[in-house]
């Protein structure tokens, strides 16, 4: 069950700050009209669940606020986060009927939905649309073929260091900054979070972010807000070239 839409969320697409990369990115102003007769806003607090795998999806929507974990389970109860959705990123497939995944708040979420069947419809007709989420959907398979790599053969350091980089470009590209003076953002996830999935320890976690805090890739006022002085020393840090295929 979702709870009542925070006040300072957005209503409108005028006022949407994820509009420029959202799936509605190219829509004209009929299009935009058209979306708006069939979306609705529902928002989640922090470890509630969206969809449960399986689950018959009458929706698909977009991250305005917060970010969401996608998490897959084993028959013998093993969890493994595979994913992180963040603002932006939609969530649901036109055309399948359930959720291949759990899909869980990992903070307060607000989420902008679309009833599935006219979205599906509205594909159809509006290429706008349909050419934005297959852009969308290969940059997401482009993101999880780079995150094997990070998963599979970086090392703690690297990994810390690439989580850091995917998430403060994003922040911001969504708020239209430039990536070539530092870089301001609150760490939206616990590290017990970022454990979880990077596949490390919390006590690794915490040691990695103090040791980049120590060496001036970082600076971090308390827990959460983060300060990267130099993009190009985190992306050398995480092992990526300073075009950061994979941070787009």
């Amino acid at each position: 069950m979702s709870f009542e839409l925070p006040i300072e969320a957005p209503r409108d697409c005028g006022s949407c700050q994820i509009r420029h990369r959202a799936v509605c990115a190219r829509c004209d102003a009929d299009e935009l009209k058209t979306l708006d007769e069939i979306k609705y806003y529902r928002s989640f607090q922090a470890g509630q669940t969206v969809l449960w795998s399986g689950d018959r999806m009458d929706f698909v929507g977009s991250v305005v606020t917060g970010i969401a974990s996608l998490t897959q389970t084993m028959e013998d109860g093993r969890t493994q986060m595979v994913g992180l959705l963040l603002p932006s990123d939609f969530v649901g497939r036109p055309g399948r009927e359930t959720a291949p995944y759990d899909v869980v708040a990992t903070t307060d979420l607000v989420m902008c939905c679309f009833r599935k069947k006219p979205f599906e419809t509205m594909m159809g007709t509006t290429p706008h649309v349909a050419q934005r989420l297959l852009e969308m959907t290969l940059d997401e398979l482009d993101a999880a073929r780079e995150w094997m790599l990070v998963l599979g053969r970086k090392t703690a350091r690297e990994k810390i260091a690439s989580l850091l980089a995917i998430i403060a470009r994003r922040d911001a590209t969504l708020k239209l900054a430039s990536l070539t003076g530092p870089i301001v953002f609150d760490l939206p996830l616990t590290r017990d979070a970022m454990a979880d999935y990077l596949g490390l320890t919390l006590e690794t976690v915490s040691r990695q972010i103090s040791a980049l805090k120590r060496d001036g890739i970082i600076r971090l006022e308390g827990k959460r807000h983060v300060t990267v002085p130099n993009m190009d020393a985190l992306l050398e840090e995480a092992g990526d070239d300073s075009d950061g295929g994979m941070l787009i």
